[in-house]
Parts: C-alpha cells; structure tokens; sequence
C-alpha cells in the first residue's frame, strides 16, 4: 500500500467521525428543544385546569342548589289535601299516660296510640322492669280512604280530656266530624278499653268503602332465660266467636302466618308467660296474621315480630263507634278465665283430659297450698306426696298382678317344656290362659293400673313449662323452676343437650336408673328380654337426661321426687304387703280347689282354632306320605 492511499483512509476516517460527532450534537439539540416544548404545553395546561375544574364546580353546585330547592318545594307541597290532616301529620308528638296497680301505659299523639306498656310487680330474668311492649316496638293504625288513602298512624291527635282513669284523643277532619280514641283503663285490670268513634266522617270517607283495616304490630321483647324453652311456647293465638277452642299459628316453628276468611273475636300476640291480645267486641270480619322469631343474639333482645292485619265492617252514618279491647298481662289461667272471654284457653294445658286434670286439680292444688306455703319447691313436694297417695291403691294392685305373674313362672316353665313344638304353641297358649284362669291372675292386671298413671304424668309434663305460678320461683340451687336449673356453663354447645348442665335432670336421670334395677328382678329372664332391660336400664334414663336439660327445673324435680317415691313404695310393699312364698301357695291352693272353669269365648275361638291348626297339619301330613 502506497502512501497516497494511507493519506486517503486517514482522511476518510476523520470525515465520518466528524460527520458522527455532528449528528449526535444536532439529535441532542433537537431532544433538549422537544423536551423544553412538552414543558411549557405542560405548565400551560396546568394554567388552564384550574380554570375548567372551576366551571364544572360552579355548574355543579348550581344543580345541587337547584335540587335543594326543588326538593324544599316538594316538602312545602302539601301532602293531604285536607289543610288539618297536612298540619295534624307535621305536628309535635306529645306523651301520656294511664296507670292502675296492674300496668302503667304511655300513649303517644301520633296516631293516639299506646306506645309503652310496663307491667307492674314483675321483671325480666335479670331483674328489670318487665316492659311488655317497648317504645318503638308497636303500631295501631287504622286505615280508610277518603279522596286520598289514610292512616291514622301517620297523625298527630289532640288530646281533648283526661281523668285518672280514661284519655280522649281526636283528630279533626271539619268543623263537626272527626275520629276519636276513647282509652279507658279500670283499677285492677290488665284490661285497656279502646273505643274508636267516628263522628261526621259520612261526609268524608267514600261511599264504595265497606271495611275499616285494623293494622296491629307489636315487636315481643325477650324475657326469659331460656331463650329456646320461651320460643316454644311462643305463637299468635285467636278465637272465632262462638266456638270454645282456641286456634294458633303453631308452636317452635320459625314463622308462621295465616289467612282467615272468617269472623275472629280475638286475636293473642302470646309469650310463654305473657300476652297482648286484642279483643273486637263486635269482631273482625277476617284478616291476616304472621309471626316471626328473631336471632337469639339479636342486638335488641326481641323475641319475635307479630302482625295482625284485620278488617271490620265499616257501617256508615253520622256518628260510629266500635268497641276494642287490650289486654296486657301474665297467662295466669285465672286472671284470663276472669275476663270471661275465652284467654284462659291459650295457656297450653293439653287435651280434654289431661287439661281438666291441670285446670281442675293441679292449678287448685298449686293455688289452695301457696295460700299457706310460699316456697314452691315445697308445694311441688307435697303434691307429689298427694298423687303417690291418690294412686297407691293402683301401684299395689300393679306390683301384685306382677308378682303372681312372677311365681307362676315354674308353671310356666312347666307347660313350655310340656310343649316345646313351634306347632304346639296355640296349645302352650291355651293351658297358659287356663293356668291363669285358675288362679285368678290377670294378664293385663299389671299393666292397666299404670296405664291409668300415664294422664297424670303427661299433665304434669304440660303444665310446669306453661306453669306461671312457677315463674321465678326459686328453690335450693335452681332461681327459677319455670326454666332450667344450671350448676355449670359450659363454653361449648352440645347438640341436643345445650350449653349448660342441669343438676336436677341429672338426679332425675339417676333416680330413674337406680328405680329401673330395683325392678329388673321382676323382669322375665333369657336372650330375648336382654335388649328390653338393657333399655329400661341405660337407654331411658340417659334419653331423660338429655330431654330434661333444656326443659323446665320444676318437671325435673317432680320427676325425680315421682321416681324416689316409687322406690320406697316398692320397697315397702315388698317388705309388708307381700310374701311371694305364701303368695304362691294360694295360688296353687286356688288351683287345685278350682273347678273346671267354663270357656270364655276367646278360649272357645282359640279351641276352634287349634282344632282347625291339627287338621290342617294331618293333611298335610298325608299328602308328604303320599307323594314319598
């Protein structure tokens, strides 16, 4: 390579570093001038947002104002067309009250209305004032058309008089025609009179209107312990005019409600221990009724919602009135049966027998002892002892019957090996039942004698749930045997069982058990009687157990007291009244002087058909030797 053309490379290379370096500074110049442009379109947008987000807000805020007043206008804008409706719905809510030595009630002006009900010398579970119904918990409306749907609740009443007894609340429609609430309270009652007037109101209420509508709602706040023991014994109760029954919504249900298409002369909104019931003296023509329980951990301890949607016929003329009622107190069987309109049926005291036995006995005996005796625990003693005595005659007749049955039982051992042939069972029966015959023993004479116990045991296991007497009446351990006794709280709830242990379910449980083996004994032995004891022995009183936790202390107890008695009653009648050695030698005395007895018709039948059995068995017989 020659130097001209080394020259030339050299000098090319500098030309495109040159021309290199050039561009690169050009680029930059052109990034810095870009960058410096978007700056300044920047801050000028900055500048001119303000601006914009000014005007939007300024054109917002005039629509705000302008809904604010619109909205105004429409609040101004009269909402009934009559001028004293508009101002009796924006008037002042104004509070009163009634007050007797039963119940103290505060009524409220907007819709002349009861608005508090306090009933007097009773508490809630933890020792507060028991309010059966609560401010805001409740609303009476009645409800009619004029030119424009109405509802008295929506209106502030003027009061017009008040006595010590009695309050007047009217609301005007004119000059000579408003709705009156006429409330009356007497000393000594749970009973409220309301009379609805209608004075002028021809001319106002439209002609096609034949039916008032009667809206009564009422939220039945918590009171008892046991929230699931006062759910079940919790419903809307009512009573169609004329009949003595009562009807209800159903008990532990979650909700429930009703059409009724017929007339109704009251209707309960009924707590385990206490009731609001509404009375139509000239009864409701139909409507509708439903409940619904609230959570236990609801926030405001209510138990459950109650409605009751009635009608009543509206009868038109100058001047109308119908004549209500409401009671608000305790399901004392006695207080309600005194008001002499059928309430005491809504205490659930069972069927025609085992509630004649609980209204007629129990409840006389409960209220003749607590004249004298104040303790209950004591009086549920004494009634026990009382029934063990009444029905001591059956339970010796019963064990008797039983223990002639028991030393028979070598005879019956004689006839069963006499006849060990399953064909030869209809045989087996018949000398058994001449066995018996002969001797004077009755198959059923142990069994019908405790059949004859069981309406006292299942009045018994009515009546301490519903048992006001019982509520809040402590005795030993247990605060309140209306509900159940609890000795340990535990953090966890068991299915069935709960969340607590009864000391009296478990004595119970354990007087059951030990009653169950004092008689096993008398209990025919062998493989197939061996499930039968292990039941009456483990089953039963463990069943027991789990059942009485949850339920009333006072039944527990009862049942407990029952099963002791009963053991020292065997104990005794096996000690003094019966001598199985003798006892046994008068029966095969009585057999052996017996003359041939005459056969009853069921031993003719069974004769008849063990004849029918042997021939059917010879011919059968006869067809296998044939056929061989």
């Amino acid at each position: 390579m020659n130097k001209n053309t080394v020259i030339g490379f050299v000098l090319i290379g500098l030309i495109l570093i040159g021309f290199s370096w050039y561009n690169t500074k050009i680029f930059k110049e052109q990034e810095r001038a870009r960058f410096v442009a978007d700056s300044i379109a920047r801050v000028e947008a900055l500048k001119n947002a303000p601006k914009i987000d000014s005007a939007v807000l300024a054109l917002n805020d005039s629509i705000a104002k302008l809904e604010q007043v619109q909205q105004m206008q429409l609040l101004a804008a009269p909402v009934y067309k009559d001028s004293l409706l508009e101002a009796a719905s924006k008037g002042e809510e104004q509070l009163y009250q009634l007050e007797n030595d039963k119940i103290k009630v505060t009524f409220t002006s907007k819709g002349a209305q009861a608005q508090q009900v306090l009933v007097k010398d009773y508490y809630t579970h933890d020792s507060l004032d028991l309010y059966l119904m609560k401010k805001g918990a409740g609303n009476l409306a009645i409800d009619f058309y004029t030119d424009q749907q109405l509802s008295t609740s929506d209106f502030n009443y003027s009061k017009v008089a008040q006595t010590d007894t009695s309050l007047v609340f009217r609301l005007q429609f004119g000059e000579n025609a408003y709705i009156e609430h006429v409330y009356t309270l007497p000393e000594e009652s749970y009973m409220v009179d309301f009379n609805l007037r209608m004075v002028g109101m021809n001319k106002y209420i439209s002609r096609n209107v034949s039916q008032l509508g009667i809206d009564w709602r009422l939220d039945i706040p918590r009171m008892e312990r046991g929230y699931d023991n006062e759910k079940n014994y919790s419903t809307i109760a009512y009573k169609y005019p004329g009949e003595d029954k009562v009807e209800d919504l159903g008990l532990r249900k979650a909700s429930s409600s009703e059409d009724i298409s017929t007339k109704v002369e009251w209707v309960a909104f009924q707590q385990q221990f206490f009731s609001a019931i509404m009375l139509a003296k000239d009864n409701f023509e139909s409507g509708d009724l439903s409940y619904k329980f609230y959570d236990v951990a609801d926030a405001d301890a209510r138990l459950m919602d109650c409605r009751a949607n009635m009608v009543v016929d509206y009868k038109g003329g100058d001047v109308v009135e119908y004549p209500f009622s409401f009671y608000y107190g305790p399901n004392l069987y006695k207080v309600l049966k005194s008001y002499d309109y059928g309430f005491e049926k809504i205490v659930p005291l069972g069927g025609w027998l085992i509630g004649w036995i609980n209204r007629v006995v129990i409840i006389n005996f409960f209220d003749y002892l607590s004249r004298f005796i104040s303790n209950f625990g004591i009086i549920i003693l004494l009634m026990t002892i009382a029934i063990k005595l009444i029905i001591s005659p059956l339970t010796l007749k019963s064990y008797m019957s039983s223990a002639k049955m028991r030393v028979l039982k070598p005879e019956i051992d004689k006839i069963n090996a006499k006849y060990p042939k399953q064909e030869d069972a209809m045989k087996k029966q018949q000398e058994i039942m001449a066995l018996y015959k002969k001797t004077g023993v009755s198959m059923f004479g142990g069994c019908l004698p405790m059949l004859l116990q069981f309406p006292i045991l299942f009045a018994m296991f009515r009546f301490f749930p519903a048992s006001f007497e019982l509520r809040q009446q402590g005795f030993l351990w247990a605060d309140d045997l209306s509900t159940y006794d609890s000795i340990l709280q535990l953090p966890f709830n068991i299915p069935l069982y709960g969340d607590h242990v009864s000391l009296f379910a478990i004595l119970m449980a354990v007087s059951m058990y030990f009653y169950s083996k004092m008689n096993m004994d008398q209990m025919p032995s062998g493989n197939e009687m061996a499930g039968m004891r292990a039941m009456q022995l483990y089953f039963m009183p463990i069943f027991l157990l789990v059942l009485c936790n949850n339920f009333s202390s006072g039944l527990s107890y009862y049942y407990m007291l029952s099963n002791l008695f009963t053991i020292v009653q065997t104990w005794v009648i096996r000690k003094y009244f019966v001598d199985e050695k003798k006892l046994y030698a008068q029966l095969q005395a009585k057999a052996a002087s017996a003359k041939a007895p005459k056969k009853s018709k069921f031993q003719q039948r069974l004769d008849e058909m063990y004849k029918q059995q042997q021939e059917l068995q010879r011919q059968q017989a006869q067809m296998r030797n044939k056929r061989q």
